[in-house]
């Protein structure tokens, strides 16, 4: 068991659920274990499942109220099931039935358990249970290589004597077994052993007391990259801009306020940084002086005159061990062509190209991107913000794990 090193799963966020099988009762043990260690588990059941295992059981063992009905008027009032998809860091599904595969696959939601998953950008694993006869039917077999082509993990099923009496695979796996397997999830991210520098959101360059020139970021993009990689194991240093954003969990974040201020931050964090990933929208110019008091209607200047800003990018490219950076570039014309000037100029390895448009880029829940390499292009079409991170960052720890194969050989 994996008790050696319970700092791996100290305060991480957990939600367990629970399909309808005999194999429900394994699930107590699972959860006791994850709780043990520092876990926050949280219980989502199915109404089948609590005809095989009691809510209150697994309240118990939780210390949480366990969630079963997509229309309790308590939690919905406050939209629970929403928060539930964005509180948790895995959500694992032990057992997970047939009809809850099959569901899942469909995009369904007709249960709280399917809800929240469709509701959901954390990764989500299963720990399929069923009889040998139905897990191997076409159909099921169907079913779960699709979800695992959209990222889904599957632990198991283990072989053996079923309740029914049948032999063959299909029994969940020993809930020491599904622990180790969580264990390993967050041991083993892609970025795993890695600290990632990332900057996000606007600056604003103050004019007077009040007033500032700023940019429509909001942020979303960078927090969300943010959390992604966190979620593959990186220890993540955030430099934002301000934003109305809460900070991911399990992530050091410093805020900041102008483009001096977040070059500053940066340079102050990089040397212990072995990925920089340049999100933020950062002001190219600043006025050249600011105004201790607001500036009245009457004396406000004509013109203003600019200086330039320090340019974070290619500071920290420019350095004499530099970490791998990612940068990115909005633009609204000539995205491809002026994305990759900007990329050979501050010679960076990957750089992330973005249109800005009224449904994309700055200030939407949706963006696309297209990355930039010595290797060519890859294009990421437009989708959630969180779902594109989460492909980003596949894509990025591919790229920095063979430009370190290159530097070590």
């Amino acid at each position: 068991m994996a008790h050696s090193d319970p700092q791996i799963l100290a305060g991480r966020r957990i939600l367990l659920g629970v399909s309808g099988g005999i194999a429900a009762y394994k699930t107590v043990e699972l959860a006791r274990l994850r709780v043990s260690v520092g876990c926050d588990v949280r219980v989502v059941m199915t109404p089948g499942a609590t005809q095989f295992i009691g809510p209150l059981t697994l309240q118990a063992v939780t210390g949480w109220p366990v969630s079963t009905d997509t229309f309790d008027p308590q939690q919905e009032a406050a939209m629970g099931h929403i928060a539930l998809a964005r509180w948790a860091d895995l959500i694992v599904i032990a057992p997970a039935s047939a009809n809850c595969i099959a569901g899942l696959h469909a995009g369904q939601a007709d249960t709280l358990l399917h809800t929240v998953c469709l509701a959901s950008t954390t990764p989500l694993a299963l720990a399929p249970a069923m009889n040998s006869q139905m897990w191997q039917h076409p159909a099921t077999q169907a079913n779960i290589q699709a979800l695992q082509q959209r990222g889904v993990q599957c632990w198991g099923p283990a072989e053996g004597v079923q309740a029914c009496g049948d032999t063959g695979p299909g029994r969940l796996q020993e809930p020491t077994e599904l622990y180790q397997h969580i264990v390993a999830y967050f041991t083993r991210g892609s970025l795993a052993g890695c600290h990632l520098l990332l900057t996000a959101g606007p600056t604003r360059e103050p004019l007077d007391a009040v007033r500032y020139i700023g940019n429509r970021s909001s942020g979303k993009m960078g927090y969300a990259i943010a959390k992604a990689a966190a979620a593959q194991g990186a220890r993540v240093t955030l430099v934002s801009g301000p934003t109305a954003l809460a900070c991911p969990p399990d992530i050091t974040r410093h805020q900041v306020q102008t483009a001096q201020q977040m070059y500053d931050q940066v340079m102050a964090q990089v040397s212990e940084a072995d990925i920089f990933v340049a999100c933020a929208a950062v002001a190219d110019y600043r006025p050249e002086t600011c105004a201790e008091h607001k500036i009245k209607k009457g004396t406000v200047p004509r013109s203003l005159t600019m200086v330039p800003n320090p340019d974070i990018l290619a500071a920290v490219a420019g350095l004499p061990e530099p970490p791998y950076c990612l940068g990115f570039a909005a633009e609204t014309d000539q995205v491809l062509t002026q994305a990759e000037t900007k990329r050979k100029a501050k010679k960076i390895s990957l750089l992330a190209a973005n249109r800005v448009s009224a449904t994309a880029g700055f200030d939407a829940d949706e963006n696309a991107l297209t990355l930039l390499s010595d290797q060519g292009r890859i294009h990421l079409p437009q989708q959630s913000k969180q779902r594109l991170a989460q492909q980003l960052i596949h894509h990025l720890a591919e790229q920095y794990h063979a430009y370190l194969t290159i530097q070590n050989s």
